[in-house]
């Protein structure tokens, strides 16, 4: 199964694309990494072929991950813009996507399920499992990857799987 990481961190190499990457790699899907950042000043208009290209290639996957550190309390801008190319209710439509979001503390442990999860579900997405959220300091030593997979990774990739032959 292929999926795509869609990173929301303005930061190139950021703790969040790893996160996103060892998601992934623990569902066994074959993973392509789109950094939004990377995207520029396209993403602020239009009809931008880097974009579009960009739109399609999410668009493709049979799963989405998209990730963001949590700032102010939700997602980021730069992921807010990118999700607005996509058309709602269809964009993502028949698509597994998981949200995923790193943060300083666990005051925020809610902003996958209560920011991020709507949006990409009013895009047409499929959320058949919690969001995950890790603390930005601890996710490559804790053990919030593990228990998430324990709970729900047979989830996901079932559901991954019957869609996949949409």
């Amino acid at each position: 199964m292929k999926a795509v990481a869609v990173v929301g961190n303005p930061k190139a190499a950021s703790r969040t694309r790893d996160a996103a990457e060892r998601l992934a790699e623990a569902l066994g899907l074959d993973c392509e990494v789109l950094e939004v950042g990377s995207l520029g000043a396209g993403l602020l208009g239009w009809g931008d072929p880097g974009v579009a290209a960009a739109v399609e290639r999410v668009r493709s996957a049979d799963v989405v991950i998209a990730a963001s550190p949590t700032y102010k309390g939700t997602y980021t801008g730069l992921l807010k813009v990118f999700l607005d190319q996509f058309p709602t209710a269809t964009g993502l439509a028949g698509q597994v996507a998981l949200p995923l979001m790193l943060g300083a503390g666990p005051a925020h442990a809610l902003a996958p399920e209560l920011t991020l999860k709507p949006v990409l579900v009013e895009l047409g997405a499929i959320c058949p499992a919690q969001g995950l959220y890790q603390l930005d300091s601890t996710y490559t030593t804790d053990d919030s990857l593990a228990r998430w997979l324990e709970r729900w990774g047979r989830t996901v990739l079932d559901i991954a799987r019957t869609r996949g032959t949409r």
